[in-house]
């Protein structure tokens, strides 16, 4: 690209900070760090028109992990961990409700239900059993019961007669959240340049040269903020993984309202704009799924759509409207990764699905890396 003068001396020059990503975490970094240095210049590089990877692609679940979920982590982590990542998650949420509003982002809380397949005896007892002392491990977060079963209110097909409820559970509207950030950037000075791939870097004393498919320039830091495509620019434990979504045209009457989860979290589901919004799947082809990727495949789509049609909305017409993707960054721990990385570069990755409710937490967390 062959840049002007002005091009150059008013977007790529004496930058103070550069971010690689404008979704939850770079954009929240940007405003941490314009708040604790105001004449800064800080520049966000976005590969995408709009912010990609799963930032705008989510579900909108302003979630902390449902009963089996937590029960899952309590098997590879200790209750310590288990305790600060669903602490970590609260926090964040309480977060982005304060930077943004509940008004702008359209938060209900609706509570949150994770329902156990009729023959699935083996994942509900277990969670029966311990659903009492996952509260008790939880009380000093929230100062009550967390999880506590309900009867099966909507009618779902070929489930359990119970399903367990989550009190504090809610949902957001993602476009509502992402418009905000951005607006809320830009009015602070931050300067956002999209349809921009950074596709190296290198780093010198006080300096970082950063080489994009556009232009090169240099920035005094570097911070990247790219989760799951985050192995293109650096060595870090984090592993893309693709989440695939539909939504259906409205339905008439539609008398499901809420977030759920089944099958310890692996597919979910809500109610927006009279729509059923259903996602996940990926445990059904691990391997294909943990790619850098946008798109869909016919297993994965072709169950989501059974999960509909028998336990969803059985006796109900409905047709799908849309179907899109998202790139997660995921990892062996489900702690995210926030580091400073050399003299002049920093990360803040691996949201293990948890942008929502950790995006905001996290941003902070990197801007705060800078002293």
């Amino acid at each position: 690209m062959n840049l002007s003068y002005w091009e150059i001396k008013t977007w790529l020059s004496n930058i103070d900070f550069t971010i690689v990503g404008s979704g939850i975490v770079g954009l929240n970094c940007a405003l941490e760090l314009k708040k604790k240095f105001p004449n800064s210049k800080i520049l966000i590089l976005e590969k995408g028109t709009l912010p990609q990877g799963a930032s705008t692609k989510n579900a909108g679940f302003a979630c902390f992990g449902s009963l089996s979920e937590i029960i899952d982590d309590l098997e590879s982590h200790s209750e310590e961990e288990v305790f600060q990542l669903v602490k970590k998650r609260v926090d964040g949420l309480s977060l982005l409700r304060k930077t943004l509003g509940d008004e702008v982002i359209q938060y209900q809380n609706k509570g949150g239900y994770e329902l156990f397949l009729s023959e699935d005896k083996e994942l509900y007892d277990l969670c029966v059993g311990k659903q009492q002392y996952v509260n008790k491990l939880l009380k000093p977060i929230f100062k009550a019961d967390v999880f506590s079963f309900k009867e099966n209110l909507f009618n779902f097909n070929k489930i359990k007669p119970q399903y367990s409820f989550n009190q504090f559970e809610g949902q957001i509207d993602t476009g509502k959240m992402m418009e905000a950030l951005l607006l809320k950037a830009l009015k602070s000075g931050i300067k956002i340049l999209n349809n921009t791939s950074v596709e190296s870097f290198l780093e010198g004393t006080e300096q970082v040269e950063i080489k994009t498919n556009n232009f090169e320039f240099s920035t005094s830091k570097l911070l990247i903020a790219t989760n799951g495509f985050a192995s293109k620019l650096i060595n870090q434990n984090v592993k893309p993984a693709r989440a695939q979504v539909l939504v259906t045209e409205p339905i008439k009457n539609l008398h499901i309202k809420g977030t759920f989860h089944l099958d310890r979290g692996y597919y979910y589901f809500r109610n927006i704009d009279d729509r059923i919004l259903l996602g996940g799947g990926r445990h059904l082809d691990f391997k294909t799924e943990e790619t850098q990727e946008f798109g869909k495949t016919h297993i994965i789509q072709s169950k989501l759509d059974e999960l509909l049609r028998t336990m969803i909305l059985p006796n109900i017409d409905y047709k799908i409207d849309y179907q899109w993707s998202g790139i997660m960054g995921v990892g062996e721990q489900k702690s995210a990764i926030v580091k400073q990385l050399s003299n002049n570069v920093y990360c803040g990755v691996r949201l293990g699905g948890m942008g929502v409710a950790i995006g905001s937490l996290v941003g902070k967390e990197l801007a705060d890396l800078i002293a």
